[in-house]
């Protein structure tokens, strides 16, 4: 082979990897490690929370070696196609907006959202129905929705930013809306609890999780939502040109579905089964 033909193979094969992750022996997955119960960091700062549990089971599944980093959230995605890491697991819906950037695997867990107020708060008992799926559409969704306009009109409703829960206060399904943000949810929490918001929006097993470890008085209202501006559950971000990547993970996802790992580290952090 001609010096010429060596260094055309060379480069090819250089192309390869840098194009194709799953090529390499390592894996780097980002999570936020803030987002408990998904993801969060114990007292001696390691990682740990649902999502970067079930990040060593996929891993073992695909026979490949991982590194688990943290990334604040609101540069997440930018972090992932700057190839910082390979592959988010941080308690990301899939959405139609981020599929615009990355790809996803299918979901492996479900994130409903609710609202939490402080007891005591005007909003408890409010009358809404409960689980609400906004792709579907109906009746029961647009009462829901015409009674939360009511109740929220004039309120402060604290977010954390970038989140799906941010784009559902946003987008006016709820009328105009004090929306105050935060970078990270732990700041939502404790600005609940100091009465700075009439109420915040995240994933229900986000205030559960603070309401049990903190001992605050935090009270879930209105109804559990999904779908439309809220996914289509949370799966694992994978840049769009990594397909071999993202077809290990489903094939992966499969596995540990399959075999019951997936429900059994979701009851583990969250005390019921959120598998999809």
């Amino acid at each position: 082979m001609s010096i010429f033909k060596k260094t055309i193979f060379s480069v090819l094969a250089s192309l390869l990897i840098i194009g194709n992750v799953y090529a390499s022996d390592k894996i780097k997955i980002g999570t936020e490690g803030a987002y408990p119960p998904w993801n969060s960091k114990d007292a001696s700062g390691k990682l740990i929370g649902f999502e970067v549990e079930l990040a060593w089971s996929l891993c073992r599944y695909m026979g490949k070696q991982c590194e688990i980093v943290e990334q604040d959230w609101d540069g997440m995605i930018p972090a992932l196609i700057m190839r910082k890491f390979d592959a988010i697991m941080a308690g990301m819906s899939i959405t139609a907006e981020r599929q615009k950037a990355i790809s996803f695997s299918q979901g492996y867990a479900d994130e409903v959202a609710q609202l939490a107020v402080m007891k005591g708060s005007s909003l408890e008992g409010m009358d809404t129905p409960s689980g609400i799926n906004l792709s579907l559409g109906g009746s029961d969704v647009n009462k829901a929705l015409k009674t939360l306009t009511g109740a929220l009109a004039g309120k402060t409703v604290c977010v954390q930013t970038a989140t799906i829960h941010q784009n559902f206060l946003d987008s006016g399904d709820v009328g105009k809306v004090n929306v105050r943000t935060y970078k990270t949810q732990d700041e939502v929490n404790l600005d609940l609890a100091a009465g700075r918001c009439d109420a915040a929006l995240a994933a229900a097993v986000a205030f559960t999780d603070y309401a049990d470890k903190s001992g605050k008085p935090v009270v879930l209202v209105g109804p559990t939502f999904s779908g439309g501006a809220f996914g289509n559950g949370v799966g694992v971000g994978i840049r769009q040109d990594d397909t071999e990547l993202l077809k290990a993970f489903n094939r992966a996802i499969d596995k540990a579905r399959k075999n019951g790992d997936i429900s059994r580290i979701a009851t583990k952090w969250f005390g019921f089964d959120a598998s999809m």
